[in-house]
């Protein structure tokens, strides 16, 4: 079966305001039958529009829903300290009944790193370092207690992103999933095929190694808000039946997550998420 997560609001919001309903955009998901919602999150605005802190915004939307998931993708992991954010995250799972998943990637703004006084260079290694460490401290196991332990035992999933060999390891030794974006089932089965080639390396079987991805959407009818970063799901001219095939490859291919950015106006995004619902969530559910 595969699970369906959407963000709470447009991708690249140009303006703070068009981020305001977050709760009630995450309540409609939440009612509509999606998996999960998730969040992104820069520390400082860029082109790229802006994006609120994603642990906030994700306490926020634990408060507001009932059953749904709360996803980062991604957190930029090199800029936190370990500890603290071991905390963080294992008291928004806690306090969540446990739908936390954190998703991380190393980021690749030189600017937001400056800006948070952090070297952009190592920061590969770091995120390795991190990870172990968060982990530890999750488990109890760390050099010192966390104020609290995380409700899910062991911690909360894991969801590594990135395509370099470098990601993919990190992704086999500290991941429950690896997290992509943009994919099609040719890439997935490309990337299936190197994390099956690192494995031994890692140590790992690469087949207990869960695969998620994120992907663009505009449901037919709707117009972008902004130019695309790559190809949207279904195509250019996506119809229901393009989109639902090319999840159903994708799905075929080991996909068990998908998160959906839908990059249409704020306006007509609880639109777009009913579109979604009717026309692929209903499709997939009945797996």
């Amino acid at each position: 079966m595969l699970r369906i997560g959407v963000a709470p609001h447009r991708l690249w919001p140009a303006r703070e305001e068009e981020v305001d309903g977050v709760l009630e955009t995450a309540r409609t998901a939440e009612g509509l039958g999606f998996d999960h919602v998730f969040v992104s999150g820069h520390a400082v605005a860029g082109d790229l529009g802006v994006t609120p802190d994603p642990l906030v915004t994700l306490a926020a939307v634990a408060g507001a829903t009932e059953r749904i998931g709360l996803v980062t993708s991604v957190l930029v992991l090199p800029l936190y300290n370990p500890v603290v954010l071991a905390h963080q995250t294992a008291t928004l799972d806690r306090l969540s009944g446990g739908r936390f998943t954190l998703g991380i990637g190393t980021g690749w703004d030189t600017q937001e790193y400056a800006a948070v006084g952090v070297p952009f260079a190592g920061r590969g290694r770091r995120a390795d370092e991190q990870l172990a460490s968060v982990r530890e401290l999750w488990r109890g196991a760390g050099e010192v207690r966390l104020g609290v332990l995380p409700r899910t035992e062991g911690g909360p999933a894991v969801w590594v992103g990135g395509q370099s060999d470098a990601a993919l390891r990190r992704a086999l030794r500290y991941g429950d999933a690896w997290h992509g974006s943009g994919v099609d089932a040719a890439g997935l089965t490309v990337v299936r095929d190197r994390l099956g080639a690192l494995g031994e390396e890692a140590g790992r079987d690469p087949h207990t190694l869960g695969l998620t991805a994120g992907a663009f959407l505009v449901p037919p009818g709707f117009a972008p808000a902004v130019r695309l970063p790559g190809r949207p799901l279904g195509g250019p001219d996506a119809s229901a039946e393009s989109v639902r095939d090319e999840l159903g490859a994708l799905a075929g291919a080991g996909l068990s997550s998908c998160s959906l950015w839908l990059p249409v106006a704020t306006g007509a995004l609880a639109d777009a998420l009913a579109w979604v619902a009717e026309e692929v969530l209903a499709f997939f559910s009945k797996d």
